[in-house]
């Protein structure tokens, strides 16, 4: 985007910069906080400000083309009689049909079940076009319960109870009338054309001994079948963790502050929850502080974009990772070939956010018919399993300079942080010193 010609020797404020004076000045003229998709925008400490140090005559490092790294992953044998076998720890996250159309889903379940992962339905329920094309597909039981039902419940290869999402800790979820087709409605019972808000709470528990019973519930609609996961967004990370553990999940997905959404407050993405890389660290502690690592699954997301993210979360114990938004850039969300289309609606390729109103030029966050005929889901479905692939030989190639043959087996002690912030929140020493903030050497 090009920036404006000011006048010589004029100054910007750090603080009321040209974003923060429009802002204001559009809040002035409509009287309404601002709704968009995407995730936040602002820097805060990621995984880019870690570094892997690799093996030279202290460890020795694995030969690529030779050598074994294995990136299987068992999510849920805590207590389930059918846990989950991913063959990446790259799965992808829930994103309900209504945020997204119907051939995106199926796209999402194409290039999952390619390289034998996972994929999740998100608020509204189960749609065909999903499940067909899904090999393992995680059933979201959310606060709304929009077009939740016990015969959906059944197919599902897991459910996961969402408490939190990482761009909206604490708040619902939006689905605005422009998007609620006659099919949306059906499935979510909703008027047609009505805007939806979910709720931020789930309505039949007040805390953790009542979400316990509900767990118990769950298990026995699907006869202790599959997996419960419970989603948290990353808050009070270290606490909400052993509560999740102490109420029965097989496996915990953490969400971070950099995760993505379909539509809320920008308020609530800029300024709200932790970034992914601090949350990890509390996670892992409290659930070796319960003796519960590794058997309770750890699945962390928000923000997560390559290789490098996904073997720098395994470093600091989870066992796997969902990815959101670069699921979507990867079956085409602000893709160059659309530009001419993103500048009619008034932006730009690599700047659309959007999308809750619905226009998307991808075809990918809408429900008007002819836009979504723009994604082919066998296309979609392709690039997504390419993209998943790179993922995962990225993060194995540094896992072999690590000296691992298995994912798993990269700890915090592979990790240097390059700023004093990264090193204390992911609890690795600054680069080049022993030095890890706040533990006290």
């Amino acid at each position: 985007m090009s920036d404006i010609n000011v006048k010589p020797g004029l100054r910007e404020s750090a603080t009321f910069d040209r974003h923060t004076i429009a802002e204001i000045q559009r809040a002035a003229d409509t009287g309404i906080y601002d709704i968009r998709g995407f995730g936040a925008k602002r820097r805060v400490p990621h995984f880019d400000d870690l570094l892997f140090l690799g093996a030279s005559m202290s460890r020795y490092p694995l030969e690529g083309y030779r050598e074994k790294c294995n990136t299987q992953v068992v999510l849920g044998d805590r207590f389930a009689k059918k846990p989950i076998v991913i063959e990446t720890p790259v799965t992808i996250a829930g994103m309900s049909f209504g945020a997204l159309s119907a051939n995106a889903k199926e796209a999402l379940g194409r290039g999952a079940s390619a390289v034998g992962t996972s994929t999740t339905t998100g608020d509204g329920g189960m749609t065909p076009e999903e499940r067909g094309q899904s090999s393992k597909l995680v059933y979201q039981y959310l606060p709304s319960r929009y077009g939740m039902n016990p015969d959906d419940l059944r197919k599902a290869d897991a459910i996961e109870v969402v408490l939190g999402q990482g761009a909206k800790p604490g708040g619902g979820g939006m689905l605005l009338g422009q998007k609620i087709t006659d099919r949306v409605a059906m499935m979510r019972t909703l008027p047609k054309g009505v805007d939806q808000r979910s709720a931020c709470r789930h309505p039949d528990w007040t805390g953790p001994d009542d979400l316990a019973i509900k767990i118990q519930e769950l298990r026995e609609i699907t006869d202790w079948q599959v997996p419960i996961y419970i989603k948290i967004g990353a808050t009070r990370t270290y606490y909400d963790v052993k509560l999740a553990v102490k109420a029965g999940a097989d496996v915990i997905v953490l969400d971070g502050m950099q995760g993505g959404t379909a539509a809320t407050q920008d308020v609530f993405i800029e300024h709200v929850g932790i970034p992914t890389m601090a949350a990890i660290p509390q996670a892992v502690q409290a659930l070796q502080e319960m003796g519960m690592h590794r058997k309770v699954q750890l699945i962390v997301s928000g923000g997560i974009r390559n290789g490098a993210d996904v073997a720098k979360c395994m470093a600091l114990g989870a066992d796997a990772v969902a990815i959101g938004t670069a699921a979507l850039v990867a079956l085409g969300c602000n893709h160059p070939k659309w530009q001419a289309e993103y500048e009619k609606i008034g932006s730009a390729a690599g700047y659309y956010d959007d999308y809750h109103e619905g226009k998307d030029p991808a075809g990918i966050s809408t429900q008007d018919p002819d836009l979504m005929g723009r994604l082919d889901p066998e296309e979609g479905g392709r690039r997504l399993a390419n993209y998943l692939r790179v993922l995962t030989l990225e993060a194995q190639t540094l896992a072999r300079a690590c000296g691992k043959n298995d994912l798993r087996n990269l700890e915090p002690e592979d990790l240097v942080a390059l700023t004093v912030e990264a090193a204390a929140m992911a609890r690795v020493p600054l680069a080049g010193t022993q030095w890890i903030p706040g533990q006290g050497y």
